[in-house]
């Protein structure tokens, strides 16, 4: 039983390239025209992550996945990935579609935020000369509009609320609130940290002033929905001096990874054709058979070869691998129960690839495979280690694990 996939949230404003980014991350079929409100449910798909395969490390011929993929030597192990529609100045107070897309956002553990940085749409979504909007203003509008929903969520009733706490334990402080915004997928850790940030430890809930409740509502968003800002329609040439400026005022402070989900879309839709060689990720693809191409289809794929010589490839691979393994900081660890032969009882090598939080237990591994191994753990062996340790050995990186208990099935 492989632990909870991580839920990558898609946010921006209207026509700035979302769906575009979906289709090409998952090769789901979605609906992509160049118009406002086109995604009115939520797209939900399988997107992957990318991590070199530990059977390469182990110096193995190969692996047999199960719950992920393996090609070239590189491990795909999937997340979910949550496409909502476009966002709008406003629609944290529900105008246009806001409230129904704000609360499709509740599940999200990361938030990639995808920004038009051609400046080709106005706020509203609608089409303008590439370069007339500013995508700074782009990035502060939907983080705004995303904390203000965050602050109208946590501020609601609060005046009666935190008066319930002025008068108990700072622990049981932290449990109320917690259970208070748990729908929103907030853990404890979240806003124990929150509160640290805001300066509001062991202080009277009751006693906080607004600005003090918006910084703490603000902080725990980040904590709870951390973005990272996709520089999407790099492809587009006014786009390379507004990157330059956004990261002249934001770099530093924010990660933001140049990108073209079109570019991508066309890859992987050349690849499951069979025209090129191209593994998401890859900073190059190589042309199979050139006579089968138009000139057209040439031109297209020099332009993207182009593009990613200059980017280091699209963007799309690296903004899932920066969510999941920058900003979630999860790491891959492989659970085996042949320590000898690195597989499965029925002989799979390597079958699966969990994706854990850092600080993970292997305690922690045994619950998420089987709550029986957790409860008769006796140690783990460190396959790829050569050593023996105990419950709270905290996992690396490409560690394969082999559970000792005294429960253990078979």
């Amino acid at each position: 039983m492989p632990p909870p996939m991580p839920t990558v949230g898609l946010v921006g404003k209207t026509n700035v390239g979302k769906t575009t980014f979906f289709s090409a991350a998952t090769l789901i079929d979605a609906k992509i025209e160049n118009r406002p409100f086109v995604t009115i449910n939520p797209n939900i798909g399988i997107a992957y992550v990318r991590k070199r395969c530990a059977h390469v490390d182990l110096g193995l011929p190969y692996c047999n996945p199960k719950n992920s993929a393996c090609l070239k030597g590189n491990r795909f192990i999937p997340v979910r990935l949550y496409d909502v529609a476009g966002l709008i100045r406003g629609a944290h107070r529900g105008r246009g579609l806001g409230n129904k897309f704000m609360d499709d956002l509740r599940q999200a553990d990361v938030l990639l935020h995808i920004v038009d940085m051609a400046g080709e749409t106005d706020e509203e979504g609608n089409p303008v000369k590439p370069g007339y909007y500013s995508p700074l203003e782009e990035i502060e509008s939907i983080e705004f509009e995303v904390d203000e929903w965050f602050y109208g969520v946590i501020s609601r009733d609060w005046d009666r609320f935190s008066r319930g706490l002025d008068n108990i334990p700072w622990d049981e402080v932290i449990a109320r609130i917690t259970k208070r915004v748990s729908g929103l997928s907030i853990k404890r850790e979240h806003v124990v940290e929150a509160l640290k940030d805001s300066k509001l430890e062991n202080t009277k809930p009751s006693s906080w002033r607004e600005e003090e409740l918006r910084l703490f509502s603000k902080k725990l968003r980040e904590k709870a929905k951390p973005m990272v800002i996709v520089a999407n329609k790099m492809d587009v040439p006014e786009a390379e001096d507004n990157l330059k400026e956004v990261l002249s005022v934001l770099g530093g402070k924010k990660l933001i990874i140049p990108a073209s989900a079109l570019y991508e879309l066309v890859l992987r839709k050349a690849a499951r054709s069979g025209f090129i060689d191209y593994l998401p990720g890859d900073r190059e693809f190589r042309v199979v058979d050139e006579s089968k191409l138009t000139a057209k289809q040439k031109h297209v794929l020099e332009k993207i070869e182009a593009f990613m010589k200059k980017y280091g490839g699209t963007g799309i691979q690296n903004s899932l691998n920066a969510a999941v393994f920058d900003v979630l900081r999860m790491l891959v660890v492989y659970p085996v129960e042949n320590p000898s032969r690195f597989s499965d009882k029925d002989g799979n090598i390597l079958p699966d690839a969990y994706l854990v939080r850092q600080g993970t237990t292997a305690l922690e591994l045994a619950e998420m495979v089987h709550t029986e191994l957790a409860k008769g753990f006796l140690a783990a062996y460190v396959v790829n280690k050569n050593k023996r340790v105990g419950s709270d050995y905290i996992l690396a990186d490409g560690d394969v694990i082999k559970i000792i208990s005294a429960t253990a099935r078979g």
